[in-house]
């Protein structure tokens, strides 16, 4: 009778044990992964080491912080979409204008408020150098890095398929005082 139970208790508790594990991967694969930032291209709001969860099913938008896999090699980086399929991107003495109209850039405000008058924070740049008539085309947006100064992107890389994006980062969970939702 004993035995009868004890294994019906081993029974239940691995059952519930691979389903746990199967529905994590589940999960993982399709809907959410976890990921950890190298690099400091994202400064301040991401940091070496920070840990984040990507949604892989969310709808990609400007400003939207993704994971997205480098072109020619096989790293994973953190870069903030700017311009979307459709349009023309400018920098221009730090002022970013899409589609010719100025476009204010709320998550860059502290660091801005850093850099003297005279230092470019974000280098003159146009989409004008990535494709040639300086639209981007559909299936394809730019990254940049919120660390301009430091952060290999779309400026360097060109414009980054859509088909490369993990996700979007919805959350820093690690260190646990700076978690926080991202969306």
């Amino acid at each position: 009778m004993v035995n009868k139970k004890l294994k019906r208790e081993i029974l239940t508790y691995t059952s519930v044990i691979l389903g746990t594990v199967l529905l994590s991967v589940v999960v993982q694969h399709y809907w959410f992964q976890p990921y950890t930032v190298k690099g400091d291209s994202m400064k301040p709001i991401l940091h070496e080491g920070n840990r984040i969860i990507i949604n892989k099913h969310s709808k990609l938008e400007r400003f939207d912080i993704v994971v997205l896999q480098a072109p020619y090699s096989s790293d994973f980086l953190v870069k903030r979409i700017v311009g979307l399929p459709g349009e023309t991107v400018e920098y221009k003495d730090d002022v970013l204008y899409i589609n010719n109209k100025v476009k204010k850039e709320p998550h860059l405000h502290k660091y801005l408020s850093k850099v003297p008058a005279y230092e470019r924070f974000t280098e003159n740049f146009s989409t004008y150098e990535l494709s040639q008539d300086g639209t981007i085309p559909d299936g394809y947006v730019l990254v940049l890095g919120d660390n301009r100064r430091i952060s290999r992107d779309g400026r360097h890389f060109g414009l980054t398929p859509i088909s490369s994006i993990i996700g979007e980062v919805n959350m820093k969970y690690w260190p646990l005082k700076e978690m926080t939702l991202m969306h």
